[in-house]
């Protein structure tokens, strides 16, 4: 394991244009999952499709995005979905493209036809209030997709845990965890104003959602063992055996 005082395996965190971006999604996913490979990307050819099918060029971020990993599921479906080019859609108002979807459909993201001739054009999301602002950057909403992702995939690895945050709890977080280099997001599902904020330490990352909830995500076991060590509470994923006291 990488020595926990050395975080050279973190991914940078300037994501302030799509090429950042990008190199911000290929170095997490090295770290965290596997490299980006050849064929973890959608064929050109459905992206020209489905721009001659919705009548509408798709904007430059959304198409590097799926050439990128739109076949890595590991990084796009594992709890919302990243719609694959067949099905991406414009909404029953005909004003936005609509390209991902909570997994009990409670939530929409996508782009206003507006701004699809911009390369990297603002996100917006819809959880049944209407369509409000999500993001600046759809490449910024595809890395945090990515991160999102790959970290309900860890849970079948011990890789993840989660627990309620309470306010000792926030304050231990917010003085023990760095900030990871992204801004914050609308937290879609907690009341208005409530946003979700991501931290890292030692092999691990961590998400805030509305100061309600809090996720880890870790690259080993024993790095999420070590978070419910510095944060201790009622964690819901420990393993068997693991909370029992030593003698």
């Amino acid at each position: 394991m990488i020595d926990a005082r050395d975080e050279g395996w973190l991914p940078p965190g300037d994501v302030s244009d799509r090429y950042r971006a990008w190199g911000f999604v290929c170095s997490f996913a090295a770290a965290f999952s596997r490299p980006l490979a050849h064929g973890d990307g959608v064929d050109p050819a459905a992206l020209e499709a489905a721009a001659v099918r919705l009548g509408h060029e798709l904007a430059a971020a959304l198409r590097e995005g799926y050439l990128q990993f739109g076949l890595r599921t590991d990084l796009t479906k594992s709890q919302d979905t990243l719609l694959s080019p067949e099905q991406l859609r414009v909404d029953s108002s005909g004003s936005v493209l609509v390209f991902r979807i909570e997994n009990q459909s409670c939530a929409s993201w996508g782009v206003r036809l507006a701004d699809i001739d911009l390369d990297d054009p603002p996100v917006v999301v819809e959880s049944g209030k209407g369509w409000t602002p999500y993001s600046e950057r759809l490449s910024l909403a595809l890395a945090e997709m990515v991160l999102m992702e790959s970290m309900f995939s860890g849970c079948e690895d011990d890789a993840t845990d989660n627990r309620e945050l309470d306010d000792a709890t926030l304050g231990l977080l917010e003085a023990g965890f760095d900030r990871l280099g992204l801004p914050d997001l609308p937290f879609w599902a907690g009341d208005g104003g409530s946003v979700i904020r991501w931290f890292h330490g030692p092999d691990v990352l961590l998400r805030d959602d509305g100061g309600a909830w809090l996720w880890v995500y870790g690259r080993s076991p024993e790095a999420v063992a070590a978070v419910r060590v510095r944060l201790p509470g009622e964690w819901l994923m420990v393993p068997d055996g693991d909370d029992e006291p030593e003698f």
